[in-house]
């Protein structure tokens, strides 16, 4: 175990819960079985096939290897660390999963004559009356979903069918003695129905991973964490937006080092109209959180004016942010060193989370850059602060979830994510002053009304942007040449996929008569319905 500031370096969730581990070999879906197994309250870690597990600190209950778009027999094809059948721990194969377990067991995997994709019906087999312990309380013929190319050409020694399908003669194998089982559809999917069942009946059935990862456990021992790393007088900043991350991240800091932790926000002119206001309000009054607030909105829409180009905002943005922040975080470290018995001012929150983290760890690497995120990740190196990322093992749905534990109000953990540029990547183009007024009452009235239609929380992301662009509009009897105020509302589970919002009737054109009526200079109001791929969510 490691050493900080001469105190052990406090365990992670892998040493302290039973941990399912999953192998990525590429597969679009590998994250989806880590996010099943957390749903059913088992903890799961994901990495990279290639990893060499005689380097792991801890032992899994449990591995299973993803699946993946390679072919095993493939000279370039990835494959798992052998040490992985030599643990004596039980090991799920899910599609490429099972043909690398195959391949490991004989070299029995060959392409098939065509392609399985789609949904099919699988039919379990029995043994002496028995199904396998795999399939347990699944009924025959149930329903999953096959994406693959390749096969089996023969069982591999010593393992046995436990399924079939018309297209898979073994669509699912077992070895039970080595508790080795393989299966050729992907259950992590909602394709597959009852996936969720084969997940758990492997995760507990037969790794028996206690099912004891929720939230109100993690967070004691977060918090206990957090103390044993700062120490009893060591003093922590980060910076807050006012979204759900940054605000549990707060309040979970506030909970271990209470005032020692010193929360900036900077308000930086093209946030949502009275967002400093009420990021202040609830934080400091609704959580007692130790926050500053800094406005430097001039001096952000100075510096933005007759800047078109999308990433030149990005980041003139982000580097103005990190200026104001070092000036901060240097006023309160002066002011620290000045407080009798406070400690140094040498840890720096930041609010990675675990899809983060996947992204970085995946064998496919990180994807390619569609647009630059705004971070301060070059931030506590340059600043010579130590980082505390508190929900870096943590899913968003598991953050909401956390949010809720510590009874942070409900419409804030439920609050729509925010770009970190704020409202200058959803004005088409040159950001002013006037642009940043029309578009912060269109979205204030958007989300207005679909909060009193009740349907919100049913839609994953809305925002209004503003077009570059004018149109000709009438106001009264006069002619107006206004600005096009574009709506956009999607729905999706992991923002890596979205499709448009369906309104129910009436509900769009009450929004757009409140956007024309109360708006000054707005010609005309769209509602965008682009999925994603191919556009992004945001605009730019």
């Amino acid at each position: 175990m490691a050493e900080i500031n001469g105190i052990a370096d406090p365990l992670p969730p892998h040493s302290l819960f039973d941990t399912i581990l999953v192998l990525d070999f590429g597969s679009q879906y590998t994250h989806l079985i880590t996010r099943r197994l957390r749903e059913l309250n088992i903890y799961s870690e994901m990495l990279p096939c290639t990893q060499k597990l005689s380097d792991l600190e801890f032992k899994p209950k449990g591995i299973i290897l993803s699946g993946g778009p390679y072919s095993v027999y493939a000279e370039d094809a990835p494959h798992v660390d052998p040490v992985a059948f030599e643990l004596g721990v039980p090991i799920l194969g899910i599609c490429y999963g099972l043909q690398e377990i195959a391949w490991r067991h004989g070299k029995n995997v060959l392409a098939g004559e065509k392609r399985e994709f789609g949904h099919a019906g699988l039919d379990v087999h029995t043994e002496n009356g028995q199904v396998s312990r795999l399939f347990k309380d699944l009924p025959n013929n149930t329903d999953v979903w096959m994406s693959h190319g390749d096969k089996l050409s023969r069982m591999p020694d010593g393992f046995r069918t436990i399924a079939t399908s018309a297209n898979s003669p073994y669509a699912g194998i077992a070895h039970e003695e080595k508790h080795i089982y393989g299966i050729q559809f992907h259950p992590e999917v909602t394709h597959t129905p009852r996936g969720v069942e084969v997940i758990r009946n492997f995760a507990v059935g037969i790794c028996g991973a206690k099912q004891g990862w929720t939230m109100e456990a993690f967070k004691d021992k977060e918090v206990a964490r957090i103390r044993k790393l700062v120490g009893e007088k060591g003093q922590v900043i980060g910076a807050v937006s006012g979204g759900v991350d940054s605000t549990v991240a707060a309040k979970l800091m506030q909970e271990a080092v209470g005032g020692r932790f010193h929360a900036v926000m900077v308000d930086n002119g093209v946030l949502r109209k009275d967002e400093a206001k009420q990021v202040k309000e609830t934080l400091t009054r609704g959580l007692g959180v130790n926050l500053t607030v800094v406005d430097a909105s001039d001096r952000f829409l100075d510096l933005l004016e007759g800047v078109s180009d999308p990433e030149k905002k990005r980041k003139i943005i982000g580097n103005t942010f990190i200026e104001i922040f070092e000036e901060e975080a240097k006023r309160i470290a002066k002011e620290a060193e000045l407080t009798p018995h406070a400690g140094p001012v040498e840890w720096f929150l930041q609010g990675t989370l675990y899809p983060d983290v996947i992204e970085s760890i995946s064998f496919k690497g990180p994807s390619q850059t569609i647009k630059t995120h705004h971070n301060v990740g070059g931030l506590p190196e340059k600043m010579k602060l130590k980082l505390i990322e508190p929900l870096r093992e943590l899913f968003k749905d598991e953050v909401r979830a956390m949010g809720r534990e510590m009874g942070i109000p409900a419409d804030l953990v439920g609050r729509h994510p925010f770009p970190g540029p704020g409202l200058a990547i959803r004005i088409l183009g040159a950001v002013t002053r006037e642009k940043v007024r029309v578009l912060q009452q269109a979205d204030l009235i958007f989300i207005e009304e679909i909060r009193k239609a009740g349907v919100y929380n049913d839609i994953s992301q809305a925002f209004a942007a503003l077009s570059g662009d004018r149109a000709v509009g009438v106001v009264g009897d006069q002619r107006l040449h206004g600005y096009l105020v574009f709506l956009r509302a999607v729905q999706t589970t992991d923002f890596m996929t979205a499709t448009a919002y369906e309104f129910p009737p009436g509900v769009l054109t009450k929004i757009v008569s409140r956007i024309g009526n109360e708006v000054e200079g707005v010609a005309r109001v769209l509602y965008e319905v682009t999925s994603k791929p191919p556009s992004t969510i945001e605009f730019e």
